[in-house]
């Protein structure tokens, strides 16, 4: 198939905006708790929306999945299950440093490790280390590490200036009394850490991808097949999680009880948010079969575009409103580090190739 850099990444472009926004549906939803309006949303993400785009553009997708390599199928469910802890701890990160925040330190740290861990296990890091191509990256990884370090600098001192002002209609507007910067760092890096998982699943899985391109499907959707089996491992880590929260706090009554109008519209909201959030890897699977040699780089390219759009919509939502100049101007100089360790991830591996 013909490659087309400059449409990749528009693609993976399309794919982020949808990753920076699906949480803002989420935030609409009323009087449902979380673990109960985000079960909705995994069903939709990570089972009618996978499965209902595979079937439309995967001809014979239960044969595909049946007759390719066992170890394929299970190491691609195995990085999903661990990709659903990050995934989970994802929105728990969210809901502890907001969206600006919870978005930049765990897409961090999942840029980082999905950068490290693949070359290490493969044992080529001291070949990685020898080249000026690997010593770009390593730089790249390292100026993501301090953009991070400095978001958590901006977040220790909003969390500072908002407890001290007296005033609370100063604070944020969007329910984030829940912010707890420890707490919030602590899952955010987890989150980031087993978020890297899911692309190690793509890449175990590709003997699917092969297979599907085999019987008929456009190189173009050849991922909608493995995104189907690593998102299944992401649904019952999620799952199980939110049906024990649903247990323990007694919550079950969310799906059943309220006005009509309501219920109908955190469903719908909850939907929403699922269908979002898949259109991400939908449009980064096509993004990544169009760069060519260069489709080692769509993690950045993908991670880097997230964090930018998540923070058009913290900006959106005032997440910083009633903060100083300086403590604003702190976090935004993380984020551009983080943008800045992107772009030159990206370059390293452009060099490499």
């Amino acid at each position: 198939m013909p490659t087309d850099p400059f449409l990749g990444v528009m693609l993976h472009a399309v794919g982020s905006f949808a990753a920076g926004s699906f949480y803002a549906p989420l935030r609409k939803v009323r009087q449902w708790a979380w673990e109960s309006f985000w079960l909705v949303m995994g069903i939709a993400a990570w089972i009618v929306a996978p499965w209902t785009v595979a079937a439309l553009t995967t001809p014979e997708l239960l044969y595909v999945l049946q007759s390719s390599p066992t170890k394929a199928l299970l190491l691609a469910a195995m990085f999903g299950l661990l990709w659903g802890v990050g995934g989970l701890t994802f929105g728990l990160s969210v809901r502890y440093l907001g969206m600006a925040l919870g978005f930049s330190v765990a897409l961090g740290f999942c840029m980082t490790f999905g950068t490290l861990i693949p070359p290490i296990v493969d044992m080529r890091f001291g070949e990685i280390i020898a080249t000026t191509a690997g010593q770009v990256v390593l730089v790249g990884v390292a100026i993501c590490l301090a953009g991070i370090a400095v978001c958590g600098m901006a977040g220790v001192h909003r969390e500072r200036e908002l407890a001290a002002t007296e005033n609370e209609e100063q604070a944020p507007e969007d329910g984030n009394s829940e912010l707890t910067i420890g707490k919030g760092f602590l899952v955010a890096t987890i989150s980031g850490i087993l978020s890297a998982c899911f692309a190690f699943g793509l890449a175990f899985g590709k003997p699917i991808a092969e297979r599907a391109v085999a019987m008929g499907t456009q190189e173009l959707y050849s991922n909608n097949a493995v995104l189907v089996v690593i998102l299944i491992g992401g649904f019952t880590t999620n799952a199980l999680w939110c049906l024990a929260l649903n247990i323990r706090n007694r919550t079950f009554g969310d799906y059943v009880s309220g006005p009509v109008g309501r219920q109908t519209r955190n469903y719908c909201l909850s939907a929403l948010g699922g269908f979002i959030w898949y259109a991400q890897f939908f449009f980064y699977g096509m993004g990544t079969t169009k760069l060519g040699k260069h489709d080692f780089s769509s993690w950045s390219i993908h991670m880097g575009l997230i964090i930018v759009f998540s923070n058009l919509w913290g900006l959106y939502f005032h997440e910083w409103r009633g903060v100083s100049q300086q403590t604003k101007l702190l976090v935004w100089g993380g984020i551009l580090l983080l943008i800045a360790s992107t772009m030159i991830i990206g370059f390293g591996n452009s060099l490499s190739g």
